[in-house]
């Protein structure tokens, strides 16, 4: 397959990015500076772009089987300024003008965002529900209210869309051990590795029962 990531410098893009290549994809990662970007392997474009213009983005979307965004604010300075939602919107736009994909169905969209964002199951932990979730959604309340936005985007665009939502990151080895639902948060599950996102978002992408659904994933 053809694929593109969009915020393919940071965790979970760079992971989708290395994963894919090792799965014989050839990938187009689109980045601000490629210097940041410490993958490298011959079926790899990168492409250098303005992420505030959906035509400037035409021909990294155009044809793809599916494209991938990481994007996502790194503080709450930045999700003050709508970065997820800004960017995001903007590369929707583009994957709408580009059309249909290779195969002749709409374009295939997976995007992370975050746990914070789904309904809790009615069995979840104590911990979970009264202290960890509460705490972390007053202290990056922009952080979420950015991902709200853009998920709300993300529901109504023309594209087959999934998003993951994960719980807390943190960096190590694939371990493939990740647990999943649809639509609700997973019972005690406060962490994932960014290296298990992406390979739920590489699932996803192959996956039809994941179209236009919210997919938790958590350990």
């Amino acid at each position: 397959m053809h694929l593109t990531v969009f915020g393919a410098t940071g965790g979970v893009g760079r992971e989708i990015v290395r994963q894919a290549l090792q799965a014989g994809h050839a990938v187009t990662a689109v980045v601000r500076d490629p210097a940041r970007l410490p993958v490298t392997g011959e079926r790899l474009e990168i492409v250098t772009a303005d992420l505030t213009e959906p035509g400037a983005l035409g021909s990294a979307v155009a044809a793809r089987d599916a494209v991938f965004s990481g994007l996502g604010a790194s503080s709450n300075a930045q999700a003050r300024q709508g970065v997820a939602a800004r960017v995001t919107d903007v590369v929707l736009r583009a994957l709408e003008t580009a059309g249909t994909r290779p195969d002749g169905d709409r374009p295939r969209f997976v995007a992370v965002s975050a746990a914070p964002l789904a309904s809790e199951p009615a069995d979840q932990t104590f911990v979970s529900r009264r202290i960890a979730m509460p705490l972390v959604s007053r202290f990056l309340k922009p952080v979420y209210d950015d991902l709200r936005v853009m998920e709300e985007a993300i529901h109504r665009s023309a594209t087959e869309w999934t998003v993951v939502r994960p719980p807390m990151l943190r960096d190590g080895p694939l371990r493939e051990t990740y647990r999943t639902a649809h639509e609700v948060n997973l019972r005690g599950g406060r962490l994932i590795g960014r290296a298990d996102v992406a390979h739920a978002m590489l699932a996803a992408a192959a996956d039809p029962a994941t179209v236009e659904r919210n997919v938790s994933v958590a350990y």
